[in-house]
């Protein structure tokens, strides 16, 4: 049976259902397909870092957009997802990763971005007590902080479903394919079929854009993390190293979660993970260095997530360089959590309005192979008109962060499409996304 939606978002994460819930704040009813359920993955599992702390350049002013709305979160998902914002701290352990972060707040100044401080060892001590007396300063985001990922996507999820979106879970998408302008994906017995599709399947959208002619640099990666015994309060904001990996944050009933980037061994088509103990082992033995009063906590559970990591670290953001109506949102490379409620208010101002004030032309599909643009092709203009926001989480009386003003749009807009007869035959580029339900990875911290 064919129904006919707006549009069809692949992928139950953060960011597709932050998608999903755009398109119905601006009036689109679209469909939601996750494989598993929502937040299974990366999404439900990662240390729920809110952060435009030392993010790549071309990420900021999505993060900033992003940031905006964590702020208000409660009024956009009816819910405040355990958000809290208490700063997050990149520790500097000698004067030579100072100079780094001295130079790295220069270089964000002198493009107008002014989120990171340089901080000096007295004012690191006041808001890291515990740190070692050893440490000389560091850079603070004193509006960064954390929330809970499960909530969080789970929140998302419940929202987009109350305005009209159609969410099918423990299905996968298969036989992807486009014909007389319409997408079409079969789910189960269900063929749906619209204008749109959005690729936002995490660790699974790298086969998508490949199916779809589109391949990118992208692997599957599983970071891991790790929760300790309770032991006294003794820090606040979250805390992460500039010269080796770690991050961290204490919990209000006094547990400590341990994360910072060393991976477990992922097999994406069984759903499971294998952890790296050594590795593990390598961060606990960190945090004692720094944080004396963590020598005497023991480790509870460990636990990892799947997902996507871009060659260059670099999310692959906006629309397809080849196809009308894809759109790519994937590739975040263990930085995507903050950057979901702006992602898909960004990325739904794309697909209705045609264009979005905030820049992401550096985050394109086309920088892995500009030479094969075909049905549209990215262009920015700061000569050309604002986009009209239909969303009141859009960005509706936003200030500009550095770097917006432009409209990025694409050559062909996007505009409604007649409903179709019957569904095509599957043809070439079909994908089915199937898995066995999980039992390996934990869908709460």
């Amino acid at each position: 049976m064919t129904k006919n939606v707006d549009a069809i978002v692949v992928g139950g994460g953060i960011h597709g259902c932050s998608t999903a819930l755009h398109l119905c704040l601006a009036g689109m009813k679209p469909v939601l397909i996750e494989k598993d359920y929502a937040g299974r993955h990366a999404s439900g599992v990662n240390a729920g870092g809110v952060r435009q702390l030392a993010r790549h350049i071309p990420e900021i002013p999505l993060s900033i957009r992003s940031m905006g709305i964590w702020e208000k979160i409660s009024e956009l998902v009816d819910d405040d997802c355990s958000f809290e914002s208490h700063g997050q701290v990149l520790v500097a352990e000698n004067e030579e990763e100072l100079a780094v972060c001295r130079a790295r707040v220069a270089e964000l100044n002198a493009l107008g971005f002014t989120h990171e401080e340089l901080i000096d060892a007295a004012e690191l001590r006041r808001l890291v007590p515990a740190v070692a007396e050893t440490c000389p300063g560091g850079v603070v985001s004193r509006r960064d902080g954390a929330a809970s990922p499960a909530q969080t996507t789970t929140a998302f999820r419940r929202k987009a479903e109350q305005l009209g979106a159609t969410v099918r879970e423990g299905e996968g998408a298969g036989n992807i394919r486009r014909n007389d302008g319409l997408w079409y994906v079969d789910v189960g017995s269900d063929t749906y079929a619209a204008p749109v599709l959005v690729n936002a399947a995490g660790a699974w959208a790298g086969k998508i854009a490949a199916a779809l002619g589109e391949p990118v640099p992208v692997e599957t990666v599983a970071p891991m993390l790790m929760i300790t015994s309770r032991v006294p309060h003794f820090i606040d904001p979250v805390v992460i190293l500039r010269g080796r990996k770690l991050s961290f944050k204490q919990f209000s009933n006094g547990t400590v979660l341990i994360g910072g980037g060393h991976l477990a061994t992922p097999y994406q088509d069984r759903n499971e993970t294998v952890l790296d103990w050594k590795s593990l082992a390598v961060s606990a033995r960190t945090v004692f260095e720094l944080f004396p009063v963590m020598r005497s906590a023991t480790i509870m559970r460990a636990w990892a997530g799947i997902e996507a990591k871009m060659k260059d670290d670099i999310p692959v953001f906006g629309p397809s360089s080849r196809h009308q109506g894809l759109y790519h949102q994937f590739g975040f490379s263990l930085h995507g959590f903050q950057l979901g409620p702006g992602a898909g208010a960004v990325m739904a101002e794309l697909i209705v309005n045609g264009g979005t004030q905030t820049r992401i032309s550096d985050l394109g599909i086309d920088r892995f192979h500009p030479s094969t643009l075909k049905e549209q092709e990215v262009v920015v203009s700061d000569r050309l008109p604002r986009a009209r926001s239909t969303s009141p989480a859009c960005g509706r009386g936003r200030r500009e962060a550095p770097g917006e003003g432009s409209l990025h749009t694409g050559k062909v807009p996007m505009r409604r499409y007649p409903h179709p007869g019957p569904p095509p035959q599957a043809g070439e580029g079909a994908h089915v996304l199937r898995g066995p339900q999980p039992n390996s990875t934990p869908s709460t911290l």
